[in-house]
């Protein structure tokens, strides 16, 4: 299984961004999927998440301006940003927890996206 994102970029303050990530290979299950960011010289933090049935939360800092949804037949989870600030520079970590796969529909496993640059900058 792997996970693949894609979306960063560069965008100016108040601008908007959508990033994707899918996975790939004999899936047959996944609960949570999540984004996640690190900022250069901070540590990662969660940005937002969203379960198999499509409960959804979100860090203080981002609630209202960014949204997070995901499509269980594509694998795919996606982080739509508005209203970008500065502060919202960092790479962009997408992960899929306790993934199961159709050879093993009862052993899960967590896995990483590579990561995806997101700047905000005028």
């Amino acid at each position: 299984v792997q996970l693949q994102a894609s979306g960063g970029g560069l965008v100016q303050p108040g601008g908007s961004l959508r990033l994707s990530c899918a996975a790939s290979g004999n899936v047959f299950s996944i609960n949570d999927m999540g984004w996640y960011r690190r900022a250069p010289g901070k540590s990662r933090e969660l940005v937002a998440v969203i379960n198999s049935d499509g409960n959804t939360d979100y860090a203080d800092s981002v609630k209202g301006r960014f949204t997070i949804s995901r499509d269980n037949a594509k694998n795919t989870v996606y982080l739509q940003m508005n209203s970008l600030k500065p502060e919202d520079t960092a790479v962009y970590y997408c992960n899929a927890q306790f993934v199961t796969t159709r050879d093993r529909p009862i052993f899960g496993e967590d896995y990483w996206g590579q990561g995806t640059q997101v700047t905000v900058s005028s």
